[in-house]
């Protein structure tokens, strides 16, 4: 099997937990190493891969493919240096901070002929593959609303530096939005219109971490929130058709099993407790419904095996730069909406 040489931007929890664990155990990629700034760890994990010192060294080597996983507003002078020097790239959410930007970057790949993949990894959620299955049979009759949270109860401030100071891709919008965003567009398509509403809920906070985002499309509307005050979760996924409802609470164990360092695998990985399962309430053939709906096994590593074939048969990425491009437009049209407090359309 041809291998895909790689390396990280940086080793932390992204790179340790999200990226590195797949790239091993994926039969395709060889992990070269990172850059690692001030601690250097990736050799403790993996012994023979390399800590480069600078990007510049990085880009040198005989690399394939770079993981700009590195803080949101470096992300565009990151991956626009990745792509100059004629590698392939896969970049963290938020894609970039400016929808200027994301077009730029695919600009630069089209032109140059190389795969840019933007990591949306929770389209291989459990939950919202399920919730895609749902949609995709049916069952609920024509959508008339739904409604996806991602809340989380950390009333602190984070101990990352960047997440907390003013900075273009600092917040809530910018680091949960995505995958909110990412997910209706996945599901639903572009709509015609947003209405937001972004707040600071927490003490001594300097950025945004509360966020009530409506997409409008022409028959149905999708609500997206997101907050640190949620000690009670709502669930995940709620959706209201004209036969029925589906409500899923928030269920993949991925992030948590990653973080404990238990190595993925392609049977058992990314299953979810039975006690999680999302309740279908609706009428088939006639006959009303209400049960439990098994899960769906999610699976980041068939991202990354989508990357390879992208990069090794010249296939569609498994998230495009234009899919980045137009959640970029979704979080502009959110901050203009709130600046204004009115419905843009797009």
């Amino acid at each position: 099997m041809q291998k895909i040489k790689t390396a990280l931007l940086s080793y932390g929890m992204s790179g340790k937990v999200f990226h590195a664990p797949f790239l091993a155990i994926h039969p395709g990629f060889e992990l070269l190493g990172s850059w690692e700034r001030s601690k250097k760890l990736i050799q403790a994990d993996y012994p023979n891969v390399k800590s480069y010192p600078s990007i510049e060294d990085l880009l040198a080597d005989d690399v394939d493919l770079v993981i700009v996983n590195t803080p949101v507003d470096t992300h565009f002078e990151y991956a626009k240096k990745v792509l100059l020097a004629g590698k392939h790239a896969v970049v963290e959410k938020a894609f970039t901070t400016t929808v200027a930007q994301a077009e730029e970057l695919a600009s630069i790949a089209k032109e140059k002929g190389l795969k840019l993949v933007v990591f949306q990894n929770r389209r291989w959620d459990s939950d919202f593959k399920t919730v895609q299955k749902i949609l995709k049979e049916g069952v609920l009759g024509d959508l008339v609303e739904a409604e996806f949270h991602f809340d989380r109860y950390t009333p602190l401030l984070s101990p990352k530096v960047h997440k907390e100071t003013v900075n273009d891709g600092a917040g809530i919008l910018k680091d949960l939005g995505p995958h909110l965003i990412d997910q209706a567009l996945c599901l639903f398509g572009s709509p015609k219109a947003v209405f937001a509403d972004i707040r600071i809920t927490r003490e001594h906070s300097l950025v945004d971490d509360w966020i009530d985002l409506s997409l409008i499309y022409d028959d149905f509307r999708v609500r997206l929130k997101a907050g640190f005050f949620v000690r009670e979760a709502n669930p995940a996924y709620t959706l209201h058709g004209k036969k029925g409802s589906f409500l899923k609470p928030r269920g993949d164990v991925q992030e948590d099993d990653l973080k404990l360092s238990k190595i993925p695998n392609l049977d058992t990985w990314g299953a979810e407790s039975e006690s999680l399962q999302g309740l279908l309430h609706t009428e088939i053939d006639g006959k009303i419904v209400k049960e439990k709906t098994p899960t769906l096994q999610g699976n980041y590593y068939d991202f990354f095996d989508g990357v390879y074939y992208a990069i090794i048969n010249n296939t569609v990425e498994p998230v495009t730069a234009q899919d980045g491009v137009k959640v970029m437009k979704i979080i502009e049209a959110a901050i203009a909406s709130h600046a204004q407090q009115k419905v843009i359309n797009l």
